[in-house]
């Protein structure tokens, strides 16, 4: 199986891309709009019948609070990824700016932001890190 932070993006990017292209398929179909409304109707007298669910196990509050901790704790790792790739990224332009391009003046802004996302990193990875004992400590208890 694949990186989490990956397969979090690529699903990230699909969204997106599906959230961009619903305006253009609603703007090119207008004619369409009564039939989904009559779909929408169909589904709703379907939905209204209700039908048998599965039986769930039981979980404990413990258990679902551990799923929501585990969830916030991979998006926060997430963050602390691209704050690493964004630090890479502006070392490698300090880089160019300073020494292909000498401009002096670019390199002290580009520098102040690069302490910025330095303290960020700082900060997030010892949020994960506390972040991460808690998630310990839930599941020691779940």
């Amino acid at each position: 199986m694949g990186d989490p932070r990956n397969v979090a993006h690529a699903k990230k990017v699909v969204q997106e891309k599906r959230h961009k292209d619903a305006p253009k398929a609603a703007s090119a179909q207008p004619a369409k709009k009564g039939q989904t409304e009559k779909k929408k109707q169909a589904a709703a007298s379907e939905n209204a019948v209700p039908k048998p669910e599965p039986e769930k196990q039981p979980q404990p509050p413990g258990s679902a609070q551990l799923e929501k901790s585990l969830a916030v704790l991979s998006k926060l790792k997430e963050l602390e990824f691209h704050s690493r790739a964004n630090i890479e990224k502006l070392a490698e332009l300090s880089l160019t700016i300073e020494e292909e391009l000498k401009q002096k003046a670019f390199a002290e802004a580009l520098g102040s932001v690069y302490a910025a996302q330095n303290a960020f990193q700082s900060k997030i990875l010892e949020l994960i890190d506390v972040y991460q004992t808690e998630c310990t400590r839930l599941s020691g208890s779940a």
